[in-house]
């Protein structure tokens, strides 16, 4: 990354700790710095992993996503293999709002926030017992697997 794009990246990171309460702290940074620059949702070892050359070991990482989560700057969410993975929360999102795609085949995980669903009840059918949708999880078999 170059650092004339890391450097305003950096401010938008260091000004949404300052709101929501946090000091920035260098792995604070760095740990929602990758979670920014991520694609899909990552596991505590993804992160782990790619912030261990700068110094950092697991336990920090992990107590960082869990406090960013707690602050609600992240979103944690599970995709049926027990495993936690952990998003940015883009402004004024909640983790309701887009689904993910899970691959059965090779495992990849896709956020899909151009997609809309809308779960509704059948016609005729006895109200829902379902108050509120938190998560919509979409499996299936993605385009690079067989």
């Amino acid at each position: 990354m170059s650092k004339s794009k890391a450097e305003p990246s950096l401010d938008k990171v260091r000004l949404r700790l300052r709101e929501a309460g946090l000091r920035c702290t260098a792995a604070r940074l760095w740990v929602m710095q990758q979670l920014v620059d991520a694609v899909s949702p990552l596991s505590h070892g993804d992160v782990a992993d790619a912030l261990a050359p700068k110094g950092f070991d697991r336990a920090t990482i992990y107590r960082n996503l869990t406090e960013l989560t707690e602050a609600g700057l992240v979103s944690r969410i599970e995709l049926g293999d027990h495993v936690w993975r952990f998003e940015i929360k883009r402004a004024g999102e909640t983790s309701a709002d887009h689904p993910h795609f899970v691959c059965v085949d090779c495992g990849e995980v896709s956020c899909l926030p151009s997609l809309s669903v809308n779960i509704t009840p059948s016609p005729g059918s006895r109200q829902s017992s379902i108050r509120d949708v938190t998560e919509v999880l979409l499996k299936g078999h993605c385009g690079n697997c067989p």
